[in-house]
């Protein structure tokens, strides 16, 4: 048929383009870390939550064959949020799975084992939601307002730190501790007048059920932190370091195929995880949980260096923050952020210059989303 093109043939050309384009991702990537048994491996992999948009690239690289022609067969299981996918992760409950930066370093400094392999995205969008109508404008207009946050979330410890660098005096902020199921529909509700959360995934739950909030991101005001690292433990990379390597390529290979065409990766993800598709606005959330992800991927890191690249530089003023106000100081340790991190088995996966220039155009929108 001239003149349309089917949700599974946008995913196949999809493909085609990615690997078809002479300067994007590398020869190196298209081709087995090593040559593996016959008989695929079985890999245990968590996700940091529930299957969503912003980790997405994970369906990529197992519908589209990036585990498997690397030998693998990847079982990927929800998780229960960063900190638990720590865990998990270190207590040999999987080998594999992404977990939020902070998370990762929260957990090493607790004496898990975990070695970060790559670094997925660069903003965690950790920050402040307000209702559109809202006279907070600025960090200090929340003093004397109620500001909902959720205890366990992984934002929440950073929250004394983003007051002091923004100036503003948490005696005179009234903090309401809130339930993750209903921080959103509290704002929505006016219950609270503003919510400590990851912005972007609150604010895709917030359209949801009726109002578009506005964003004070905290990484504008010097509080950075990335989003997910690719995590195994030092004991599986001693004993596999190809493993590592395949699994790492694998996951970014999948990662560049969506920063390329976000529209056939979302049709993938939708089929591989239909139960979205039952769910009232379940594509549209998916659609904005992978476009905000996608979009903080467009850093010098990936662009100067290559997909998974970490900025040890950065990482240093993270683990920083983490002991500053994430961790009791009398029994956590600070990590040797030179283990916990490298840059061993990135570099393979890269884009060129003219595909960031197409990245940056299909995810200009998401970032004023948030403004």
């Amino acid at each position: 048929m001239t003149g349309s093109t089917s949700k599974a043939d946008r995913a196949g050309l999809g493909r085609r383009r990615l690997l078809q384009a002479g300067a994007g991702v590398t020869a190196a990537a298209a081709l087995p870390a090593r040559v593996f048994a016959q008989t695929p491996r079985t890999v245990k992999f968590t996700l940091p939550w529930l299957a969503q948009g912003a980790t997405a690239y994970s369906y990529i690289a197992q519908d589209q064959g990036y585990f498997k022609k690397r030998g693998l067969n990847v079982e990927i299981s929800r998780g229960y949020g960063s900190l638990a996918a720590a865990q998990s992760i270190g207590g040999g409950q999987f080998e594999f799975g992404l977990v939020s930066t902070g998370a990762t370093i929260v957990g090493a400094a607790n004496g898990l084992p975990l070695v970060a392999l790559g670094t997925t995205n660069y903003d965690a969008y950790m920050g402040i939601l307000v209702r559109p109508e809202s006279p907070i404008r600025k960090p200090k207009d929340l003093e004397g307002r109620k500001v909902g946050g959720v205890l366990t979330s992984v934002e929440t410890p950073f929250w004394p730190a983003f007051a002091k660098l923004a100036g503003i005096d948490l005696a005179k902020v009234n903090y309401i501790q809130a339930d993750s199921r209903v921080l959103e529909r509290m704002l929505v509700e006016k219950q609270v007048e503003a919510a400590i959360c990851v912005t972007s995934t609150s604010y895709a739950l917030a359209k949801a059920i009726g109002v578009e909030p506005r964003a004070m991101l905290w990484s504008d005001f010097g509080l950075n932190f990335y989003s997910n690292n690719i995590v195994t433990r030092p004991d599986v990379l001693q004993k596999d370091a190809a493993l590592c390597q395949g699994m790492t390529e694998a996951l970014l290979e999948g990662l560049a195929f969506s920063l390329q065409d976000p529209d056939a990766a979302l049709d993938i993800f939708m089929r591989k995880v239909p139960e979205l598709a039952l769910t009232q606005g379940g594509r549209e959330f998916a659609r904005l949980g992978q476009g905000f992800m996608l979009a903080s991927v467009v850093r010098p890191e990936a662009q100067d260096n290559s997909l998974g690249y970490t900025d040890m530089a950065k990482i240093k003023g993270m683990v920083d923050l983490v002991m500053d106000y994430a961790v009791d100081k009398g029994k956590a340790k600070r990590p040797d952020e030179q283990a916990l991190f490298t840059n061993k088995f990135v570099g393979a996966i890269r884009l060129s210059p003219a595909q960031w220039e197409t990245v940056k155009r299909k995810t200009s929108e998401f970032p004023k989303l948030l403004s």
